[in-house]
């Protein structure tokens, strides 16, 4: 039987605002990847890395994640080192935030990580997980028990079902799930997530929420997916009425943050349709958001 980790509530609820801290500078919002299920050779699939203190807290695991996050460590950020990549935190699983989890543990294995990903995610994760261990069974059995040395545990994952709520504390951050809606998902989230300097909300795929609005509620970062509305009018009309239901177009994207009021808004899982980062911007500001905006890019730092 799948185990739901039955979490707790936060006080005064998840719209309540972080408390002033002494530590300045502590945590960056890696940007890994801002893509859809769209093969685009510019973005890989959407994952965002929370890091604070040297330690790095993964948002989603599209294609590409472990790639793009080698890249950042190369250049001075040693918390996306392959092998220390074991904080992984699922919005939903659609096809396009999971197939990059079999690279994130087994590429970390071989790389030397020692212990079990934590992973939390919707009911399904832990039979996600437990079904990629034995699709790659014949591969553990002779990085383990060959010539290769291996670490003994490096390919566990430690699968954790989630109800919103507190989903994960540490000394550095603390971890909230959100309920958002997601056309036929039954459970998908977004997180906020409230470190000793900053507080920021990633949305998941989601259309316009008022539970996006709460979690946020004068965050200091709010990262939203987002698809443009101009563009929208020209879809047929199935895909209309699909995106409608599972995403969030600039105009309401636009009415959502002026309730919001994140600090920064930062456009990511972007649907262009042919339109461009600058286009997404304009529309945001035609619909009356003036707020600081960015459409964000792969490898960007917030």
């Amino acid at each position: 039987m799948v185990t739901i980790l039955l979490a707790l509530q936060v006080a005064g609820g998840v719209g309540a605002s972080a408390a002033p801290s002494l530590f300045t500078d502590t945590t960056k919002i890696i940007i890994l990847g801002t893509g859809t299920p769209n093969p685009d050779p510019e973005r890989s699939g959407p994952s965002v890395a929370i890091v604070v203190r040297g330690t790095a807290y993964v948002v989603d695991a599209g294609p590409g994640l472990v790639r793009r996050a080698a890249a950042l460590a190369a250049k001075g950020q040693p918390a996306l080192q392959a092998s220390r990549l074991n904080h992984l935190f699922l919005t939903h699983l659609h096809s396009d935030h999971t197939v990059g989890i079999p690279d994130l543990i087994h590429t970390g294995w071989v790389h030397g990580r020692t212990g079990a990903i934590h992973a939390f995610g919707p009911p399904g994760t832990k039979a996600m997980m437990e079904h990629l261990e034995l699709a790659f069974a014949e591969d553990i059995k002779i990085r383990r028990d060959g010539l290769q040395p291996s670490t003994k545990g490096g390919y566990r994952v430690e699968a954790t079902e989630i109800v919103p709520g507190l989903v994960y504390e540490d000394s550095n951050v603390k971890v909230f799930a959100f309920a958002v809606p997601h056309a036929d998902w039954k459970f998908a989230f977004g997180y906020r997530f409230v470190t000793p300097d900053r507080t920021i909300v990633v949305s998941g795929d989601t259309r316009a929420s008022q539970a996006v609005v709460s979690a946020c509620n004068g965050c200091d970062v709010l990262v939203h997916e987002v698809y443009s509305a101009a563009r929208f009018k020209q879809l047929p009309a199935p895909w209309k009425r699909y995106h409608s239901a599972a995403h969030t177009g600039t105009d309401s994207l636009a009415h959502l943050a002026l309730r919001a009021h994140p600090k920064l808004l930062v456009l990511y899982h972007q649907l262009y349709w042919g339109a461009s980062d600058d286009d997404l911007l304009r529309e945001l500001r035609s619909a009356g958001y003036h707020g600081k905006a960015v459409s964000a890019r792969d490898l960007e730092t917030y």
